[in-house]
């Protein structure tokens, strides 16, 4: 299994949905463009073992596929969540060892999950301090609380 196989979600470019004039390779700048990273961050990606081995063309130019786009948002989202760099690349490399690395996988997916809840429930409260003083200063300027 590779590890784009590992990240199969029903985004938008799934075969299922793609366009039929849509490209089936992007350069590295197409990549950039539809991702928002710049080609030194996928070139480093690539460096560290972030990406899978990524198709290069005759000239030696890098041939991006769809299932790349996938695995970018996938680390997009490993990104959001805080997953520290060299976290996203074990798991990278477990993916790439197959099936019988799953438990450890698994484990630090749920080792995340748990400070992204933390940091959720940090967050919530912060705001509902952030709603009791707007709705201080409401009452205080002469407006309504909210």
């Amino acid at each position: 299994m590779s590890v784009i196989d590992s990240t199969s979600t029903s985004t938008s470019t799934s075969t299922s949905t793609k366009s039929v004039m849509a490209p089936e390779r992007f350069t590295i700048s197409e990549v950039a463009a539809l991702t928002g990273l710049s080609a030194h961050t996928l070139r480093w990606y690539e460096r560290i073992g972030l990406m899978p081995h990524v198709d290069r063309s005759h000239t030696g130019q890098r041939r991006f596929g769809r299932r790349d786009l996938d695995w970018l948002a996938f680390v997009g989202k490993l990104r959001l969540t805080g997953m520290a760099v060299a976290d996203m690349v074990r798991y990278a490399e477990l993916v790439r060892e197959g099936a019988h690395t799953h438990d450890q996988r698994r484990a630090i997916l749920e080792a995340t999950r748990t400070d992204v809840v933390a940091r959720i429930a940090e967050l919530q409260d912060a705001l509902a301090v952030l709603d009791l003083k707007i709705d201080h200063y409401g009452t205080v300027c002469g407006g309504t609380s909210s």
